[in-house]
């Protein structure tokens, strides 16, 4: 077998260092760590109503995926939720977010 050259083996380096570089981005996500809190449901009659999260941290959380069994204004609940950094709601309120686990306090 012959050996690699000095410009085969700099052009294999570069292209593992673009894969590398493209691929890291391409898998990257604004997606924020799991989280635990715990807040009261609250409906909110902005853009036609919706349900959003009081949380006891003071914060507002807005739920993608909040379950229809919990969409009762004024129940206290616990949920461990994902912080979704890269979208936009039309909502404009609160902290939007993925719930992974919720139940009722």
């Amino acid at each position: 077998m012959k050996p690699l050259s000095r410009s085969d083996v700099r052009l294999f380096v570069t292209t593992l260092c673009i894969f590398l570089a493209l691929n890291s981005v391409s898998c990257s996500t604004d997606f924020g760590d799991d989280f635990v809190a715990s807040g009261t449901i609250v409906y909110v009659s902005l853009e036609g109503g919706f349900y959003g999260i009081k949380g006891d941290d003071g914060k507002a959380y807005d739920p993608l995926n909040l379950p229809t069994e919990y969409r009762k204004d004024g129940l206290r609940v616990r949920f461990e939720a994902k912080e979704m950094n890269n979208l936009a709601s039309f909502h404009m309120w609160g902290v939007i977010i993925t719930i992974v686990h919720i139940q009722s306090l």
